[in-house]
């Protein structure tokens, strides 16, 4: 079964979820942003999920996360979900 562990910051609009990738991009950073701004509970953690396997995240989340060569992008999204839009890192995948 596919396994994977991955940080993320969950915002409510994609303009936040943007200019939030921006300042990563430029080297904020990643767990500081998330105790900051995520709207999760995982924000405690710097946004840290711990490990998950495929199919235990909503499915655009899991979609991004389980996609070919995620694990070699420093940072995907924003990926909309219901909750809203999420900023992902993927620290590593199996499976």
């Amino acid at each position: 079964m596919a396994k994977a562990s991955a940080l993320h910051i969950l915002v409510k609009t994609e303009k936040e979820a943007l200019a939030l990738k921006a300042k990563i991009e430029k080297g904020a950073d990643f767990y500081q942003l998330a105790k900051r701004h995520s709207m999760c509970p995982s924000k405690k953690q710097g946004g840290d999920l711990g490990e998950f396997r495929r199919g235990q995240m909503v499915k655009p989340f899991d979609n991004a996360v389980f996609a070919k060569g995620s694990e070699n992008k420093p940072l995907i999204g924003p990926v909309k979900t219901r909750f809203g839009y999420h900023l992902i890192k993927v620290l590593y995948k199996s499976g």
